[in-house]
């Protein structure tokens, strides 16, 4: 698979109409179709379903909000509190929804993906990390293959939070680093030297992780293309295994604390498209492969073999090894993914919190998808994940003229096409080189619930 993007083939006009909002399809339906009529009698019933399922183990997902200050660019749900007690309780919380969770699938207890994500779940302890740990598997069995990972801030990570986590079987670790410019981290309110962060990367690998993945973002306030040169370039001198280089989402009609950017020299499109072709270029270089999106693997990670292979999936974490495992998401505001529903938690922690504790089921929105649904997100997915579609394979697969039943979507393929981002005819679809940098565009063809409404309004992030 080429790693070579014609960047001379975008152009100013194709940039201008591309680099704009569309989904990230870690789900379809996307989470805006999703409704309050889908509550916990509904989720019950697809927890139900999956219990039946006991041959196929799960993933499962804790959400962990708490931070001890606030990233002025951060769009996750979070809450800035550093009260052992405020977070006991929340462990407590955990403890009734995993109990609950556990009571409706006693025969589908294996686990083969567990990720703790945030938030900053380092904020916690070490004993409450433990004793997280302890409640997970008091329910369920982790897989002595599984990943194991977490997200973790490098300021407020300490080696004895790496060595208990690895004592814990995690194998996997994210670190936000978002730029190692001083002026862009005043800018944001995340002051990380790039000693702090190679220290624990350091420590985590002498503690045995084989997976540390760097977060970085581009299109923040005050960044310039040699000062963003400069910290991809230490980046791969510390040399992480994955990297997600994510464009900034301004979004202060959901997040208010991102005003603060108000005032700030922010880079318009032609420079946040310079950010991220100069990162992608000086990764590939320097060896990585890239996956897709945002995401970067060396050569011999397991998303890079996937990718190789045409078997990479998606689900809330992003790309993924493990298709279509179904998703257990805990926590506030989590996510779950299982037998053809999505559920979402309360997103007031209080509300979640008294739920967990009733103990009643959380869930306050989510859907059902029906067999449109469940084809149009293969289609999505096969196109995002491995640039490819068998018109034939879907067409036997889901019992569908293929071309019959997306003959509307066919013009919007032509004009795709003609921009030279797919090559299209009979009996495939595929992502081109220069595709591969708009591909959630190419997804977009094959969202039904966008085709109605006609427009995408301020929902999504761009796409560069």
């Amino acid at each position: 698979m080429s790693q070579t993007i014609p960047w001379s083939d975008i152009t100013p006009d194709l940039l201008a109409r591309y680099a704009t909002p569309a989904p990230r399809y870690t789900s379809y339906p996307t989470a805006p179709e999703w409704n309050d009529t889908f509550g916990p009698q509904q989720f019950a019933a697809a927890l139900d379903r999956a219990d039946q399922d006991d041959q196929s183990p799960l993933s499962l997902y804790l959400h962990l909000p708490f931070c001890r200050a606030r990233c002025l660019y951060c769009g996750c749900a979070s809450w800035v509190s550093q009260s052992t007690d405020e977070h006991n309780a929340y462990l407590d919380a955990l403890a009734g929804e995993l109990t609950q969770i556990a009571a409706r699938l006693p025969h589908r207890r294996r686990i083969r993906q567990l990720h703790l994500g945030g938030g900053t779940p380092t904020t916690l302890s070490v004993a409450q990390l433990e004793r997280l740990h302890g409640l997970i598997t008091e329910h369920f069995t982790i897989d002595a293959q599984a990943e194991v990972a977490i997200e973790v801030d490098p300021v407020v990570t300490t080696g004895a939070h790496i060595d208990a986590l690895a004592g814990l079987g995690f194998n996997r670790i994210s670190m936000g680093v978002q730029d190692f410019n001083p002026d862009v981290q005043q800018a944001i309110g995340r002051l990380q030297s790039i000693d702090i962060t190679r220290t624990l990367f350091d420590q985590s690998r002498r503690a045995g992780f084989g997976g540390i993945n760097f977060d970085l973002i581009y299109g923040l306030p005050r960044q310039q293309l040699d000062r963003w040169n400069q910290t991809i370039d230490q980046v791969i001198e510390i040399g992480p295994d994955r990297l997600a280089v994510f464009g900034y989402a301004h979004v202060p009609w959901m997040r208010p604390h991102q005003k603060a950017f108000d005032a700030e020299p922010m880079p318009d499109s032609a420079l946040r498209f310079e950010l991220f072709r100069s990162a992608h270029d000086r990764l590939v270089d320097a060896g990585y492969v890239y996956i897709g999106m945002d995401h970067f693997a060396r050569p011999d990670d397991e998303l890079a073999k996937a990718l190789a292979d045409r078997r990479l999936w998606r689900n809330f974490q992003g790309y993924t090894v493990f298709r279509a495992s179904d998703l257990v998401g805990l926590g506030v505001t989590a996510i779950s993914d299982l037998c053809g529903s999505f559920a979402q938690n309360n997103p007031d922690l209080s509300l979640y919190s008294q739920a967990a504790t009733a103990p009643r089921l959380a869930t306050y929105r989510g859907i059902v998808t029906t067999p449109d649904d469940r084809l149009r997100r293969h289609v999505i997915t096969q196109l995002m994940c491995n640039l490819t579609l068998s018109v034939e394979s879907v067409g036997r697969a889901f019992a569908i003229d293929f071309w019959q039943y997306f003959q509307s979507e066919r013009i919007d393929l032509n004009r795709l096409a003609d921009d030279g981002l797919i090559e299209l005819d009979e009996h495939s679809i595929a992502v081109t080189p220069a595709g591969r940098i708009f591909v959630r565009h190419v997804g977009r063809v094959f969202d039904r619930f966008i085709r109605e409404r006609k427009s995408d309004g301020p929902r999504f992030s761009k796409t560069v």
